[in-house]
Parts: C-alpha cells; structure tokens; sequence
C-alpha cells in the first residue's frame, strides 16, 4: 500500500469578525514527490481552513486505497476524527450531544467522504513552534509522543518543519488579497 503523508494548517485574522479573511495550506508527500497548495475565503473561520486544507489534500489526490498519515495542528480535526465524535453526529442525526446543529456539516460530510477511500491515521502537532527553541521543542515533543505514540524526535522535527510550512501557506491567500488592495488594476 503506498503511504502519503498530508501536513495541513489552517489561519484565520479576526475569526470572531463578521467580516475576516481566511487561508489554508497544505502539502502532500509522497517518497521524494511533494505538492504544496494553498487557498482561502473571506468571511470564515479559522476551523473551516482548517478542514478545507485536508478536504483539498484529499481532492488532490489520484487514486484510492491509499495509508495517509494526517499531520495537523487543529485540536478540532484531530480529536473529531481520533475521537470519533462523527459517529455519534451521524447516528443522532447530525445534532450534537448538546442536540444542537453539528458546526461545518457540510464540510464534515464532505471530508469523511474522502477519508473512506483511504486507511488514515490523525496526529495532532503543537503549532506555531519556533524551531530554535530547543526547550519548547523538547516540551512540545513530550506531548506529542504522549498524544500521538512513539516517533523519533528528527520524525518530530521534520513534522513541525512541515506544519510551519503549511502555516505559510496558510498565509498565501490573506497575503494575496492585501497585495491585491494596495495594487487595484
């Protein structure tokens, strides 16, 4: 079975904001072969980037069957997913335990369409790291071995490596409409 592994991130200024920008990016990584894309909306939040940035990794890919390994600083991704709680929306007809409309149903019908295709594995990384902190990595790693199992701590590096860069993906599209506003053609 051939292995993707998916680092995603979403980003969202003034996400309690009636009127906001958001961005997402990500990047897949198949052996040697990796592909970078980004996007965003206006007027969203910061956890529909990040559900956006899987649901286009997952588009993006070319053929089924596949074991992805799911790299992601969203608390609200990984635990739905590790955590199941989609079952439970599903079964109580997407209301939660609260009996209130599931948040991003649309988005969550769609990403776990796509994720039934693949055999998938949820890793939740610290965001917003800064690499040369060595103390705050050596933290940050515990919790994630903790959370996420066993990975060798070069692994770990690499991971968080990747999730700064899906960050400045992220940022690509926010960056991209500022540009535009001080350029008007």
């Amino acid at each position: 079975m051939k292995t993707v592994n998916i680092y995603t991130d979403g980003a969202c200024s003034g996400n309690q904001n009636d009127e906001n920008t958001g961005g997402w990016g990500c990047v897949l990584e198949y052996g040697e072969t990796t592909k970078e894309l980004w996007g965003g909306e206006p007027d969203t939040t910061n956890n529909r980037m990040e559900m956006k940035a899987l649901i286009a990794a997952l588009s993006a890919l070319k053929e089924d069957g596949l074991k992805l390994n799911i790299y992601s600083d969203s608390s609200y991704l990984i635990n739905c997913m590790k955590q199941k709680w989609y079952v439970n929306w599903r079964r109580n007809g997407w209301k939660t335990s609260q009996k209130q409309p599931v948040e991003n149903r649309e988005l969550w019908e769609e990403l776990l369409a796509l994720l039934e295709k693949h055999d998938a594995s949820f890793s939740l990384v610290k965001g917003h790291l800064d690499p040369e902190n060595e103390k705050a990595m050596k933290e940050a790693y515990k919790k994630y071995v903790s959370h996420n199992g066993p990975v060798d701590e070069a692994d770990f590096r690499k991971i968080v490596d990747m999730n700064i860069k899906c960050d400045e993906l992220a940022n690509m599209y926010r960056k991209s409409l500022a540009e535009a506003a001080r350029n008007p053609e």
